[in-house]
C-alpha cells in the first residue's frame, strides 16, 4: 500500500498485485531452521568429501573447510528458498555468514584459554596462592613457593593506578562533552596522542621524572603511577563516548526545571550513564593489568610480601611472569610451571574484576567482602591470629554495611523516579 502526500488530501493506492509485501519477523530460530541447517551442513559435507576424496586431486585442511563453508551458504539459500520464499532465503544466509564471523572471532579467545588453562593448572594450589619466593629458587619444585605476594603487588598497584585513572578521565570527559571550549580540541588531541604512546615510554617517564631524582622510590607507587598514565586515555576516551550517547532530552528538561549545568551533569548525565561508566573502568583495568614493559623500571620485584605500596620494592603478576621466563630451563622445569600458573590466575584475576565490577548490587559487594575477607584470613594467619581475626571481622562488617547501603539507595533511587534531586 502506498500513500501520496503531495496533493492536499492524501491518496491512498491499492498495493500492487504484481509486488507481495513478505516480511521477515525477528524471532528466535525455530525448529525448523535448525533442521535446515543440518541437513545443509551434512549435505555440504558429503558434497566437499566427495568433491576432494573421489573426483578431483584436492587436498588440505583449509581448502576443504573453505569450500564445505561456500557449499554450506548455497545449500542453506536452496532449502530456505523452497520452504520461505527468496526473503527468508537471503536472511537465513546473512545470518550464517554472522554467525561464522562470531566464530572466528572467538576462535583466538578460546585458543588462549585453552592453552594458559592446560599448561598452568600443573602448580595450582592453596599454598601456591599463599606463600612467597622468599626462600624459594626459580629451580625448586612447585610444592615450594608461591605467588601470594604478586597477588597482593598486582592488586595494589592495579587499585592506586584505578583510584588516579578514573576519576581524572571522567572529569575530562565530562569537560570534554559537558563543558567544552577552547581547550577542547587540545585536550582531545592530546588524549588521542597518549592512546598511542608506548607502555614502555611510560615507565622510563616515571623512572626519568621521578625515581632517578629521588622523589619516588623503587616501589608499588611508582608503577601505579606509569599504570595511570596508560589508563588515563582509554577512560577517558570510553566515558566521553558513553556521554555522547545520553540523550540531549534529559539535558534540556533538567535545563528546564531551573537546574545549572553542573547540577544537570551530577544528577542527570552521569547517573544515566552509569552502566558505560562502569564499563570505561573495567577496560582501563584490562589495558593495565596484564602490562610489564613499565613495571621493569617502576617497582623492581620482589620475593617476600609487601604490603606498603608507598615505600617498599613489590612484585605483580606480570612482573612475575616475565622473571619466571627469563629463568626457565625449558618446558616442563619448575619456572616454567610457575609461569603458566601465574598467567592462568591472572586471567582469573581479570576475570574476578569483571564479575565484581559488572554487578555492583549487593550480590556484588557480599561477592568482594568475602573474597577480601578470606583473602585478608590467609593474608595474616601467618603474621599473627590476633590481628587476622579482627580485620576479617572488620571487613565483613564493611560488606554488610555496604549490602545495607546499597539496597536504600536502589530504594531511594526508586522512589524519587523521575524527580531531580
Amino acid at each position: 500500500m502506498t500513500i501520496d502526500l503531495r496533493f492536499d488530501e492524501p491518496i491512498v493506492y491499492p498495493p500492487d498485485p504484481d509486488i507481495p509485501e513478505e516480511l521477515v519477523a525477528i524471532v528466535h530460530t525455530t525448529r525448523d531452521e535448525i533442521v535446515t541447517w543440518i541437513a545443509a551442513a551434512v549435505g555440504s559435507l558429503a558434497a566437499t568429501w566427495l568433491v576432494y576424496e573421489r573426483l578431483t586431486p584436492l587436498s588440505g585442511g583449509f581448502g576443504f573447510l573453505v569450500f564445505w563453508w561456500a557449499l554450506f551458504n548455497v545449500l542453506t539459500w536452496y532449502l530456505a528458498r523452497v520452504q520461505w520464499g527468496a526473503v527468508r532465503a537471503h536472511d537465513q544466509v546473512v545470518r550464517v555468514w554472522i554467525t561464522s564471523a562470531a566464530a572466528i572471532a572467538l576462535i583466538p579467545l578460546i585458543a588462549v584459554i585453552v592453552s594458559i588453562a592446560t599448561k598452568g593448572y600443573h602448580a595450582l594450589s592453596w599454598r601456591f596462592l599463599t606463600r612467597d619466593m622468599s626462600s624459594t629458587s626459580s629451580s625448586a619444585p612447585i610444592s615450594q613457593g608461591g605467588i601470594g605476594h604478586a597477588i597482593l603487588g598486582t592488586l595494589e598497584i592495579v587499585g592506586l593506578a584505578t583510584v588516579i585513572s578514573v576519576p581524572l578521565g571522567v572529569i575530562t570527559a565530562v569537560y570534554l562533552n559537558e563543558v567544552g571550549g577552547r581547550m577542547a580540541r587540545p585536550v582531545r588531541m592530546l588524549t588521542d596522542a597518549m592512546s598511542a604512546v608506548p607502555s614502555i615510554v611510560c615507565g622510563l617517564f616515571i623512572y626519568a621524572t621521578l625515581i632517578q631524582p629521588g622523589y619516588v622510590h623503587l616501589s608499588g607507587w611508582a608503577g601505579a603511577l606509569a599504570l595511570s598514565i596508560l589508563m588515563l586515555p582509554t577512560v577517558t576516551r570510553t566515558t566521553e563516548v558513553v556521554l555522547r550517547l545520553v540523550p540531549g532530552g534529559l539535558r534540556e528538561a533538567s535545563f528546564a526545571l531551573g537546574a545549572t549545568d553542573w547540577r544537570t551533569t551530577r544528577s542527570v548525565v552521569l547517573p544515566t550513564a552509569r552502566s558505560g561508566l562502569v564499563t570505561s573502568a573495567i577496560l582501563g583495568v584490562a589495558r593495565v593489568i596484564g602490562e610489564t614493559a613499565p613495571l621493569l623500571l617502576t617497582i623492581f620485584g620482589a620475593f617476600t610480601f609487601a604490603g606498603n605500596p608507598f615505600g617498599d620494592r613489590q612484585e605483580a603478576l606480570p612482573h612475575f611472569i616475565y622473571g619466571q621466563y627469563q629463568q626457565s630451563q625449558g618446558p616442563g622445569t619448575p619456572a616454567d610451571l610457575r609461569m603458566w600458573s601465574a598467567a592462568l590466575v591472572l586471567l582469573f584475576l581479570v576475570l574476578f574484576v569483571f564479575v565484581t565490577a559488572r554487578f555492583p548490587t549487593s550480590r556484588g559487594y557480599v561477592f568482594a567482602g568475602t573474597a577480601t575477607a578470606l583473602f585478608c584470613l590467609w593474608r595474616f594467619e601467618s603474621t599473627s591470629a590476633a590481628i587476622g581475626a579482627p580485620i576479617t571481622l572488620t571487613l565483613i562488617a564493611v560488606s554488610a554495611m555496604a549490602v545495607a547501603l546499597a539496597k536504600r539507595a536502589r530504594r531511594r533511587s526508586h522512589s524519587s523516579k523521575g524527580v531531580l534531586v
